[in-house]
């Protein structure tokens, strides 16, 4: 005979902040592959907030001139913490 147990676990605050910042994160994503790729091969729109997104060009420059920036800062950041733990 198999003895079934039915209690359930409380629910973590780590775990449901972790789950909060992955969905906060996907969203983000979701939204700026719209409104720097997807929206761009629309048609045109009557809504006047697509259409602004459409004819907007910033986001669509932001991400690939901040990749430069972003690598340059993990080094750093790898640089420091090299020199942190062999001081």
């Amino acid at each position: 005979m198999v003895n079934v147990s039915t209690t359930s676990k409380p629910v973590d605050s780590k775990a449901f902040g972790g789950y909060f910042f992955l969905l906060l994160g996907s969203i983000s994503f979701l939204l700026f592959l719209f409104s720097a790729i997807l929206s761009k091969l629309l048609p045109p729109s009557s809504n006047q907030i697509i259409s602004a997104i459409q004819n907007d060009r910033y986001y669509c420059f932001l991400v690939p001139l901040t990749l430069p920036v972003l690598v340059v800062a993990v080094y750093f950041h790898w640089l420091s913490m090299k020199l942190f733990k062999h001081a």
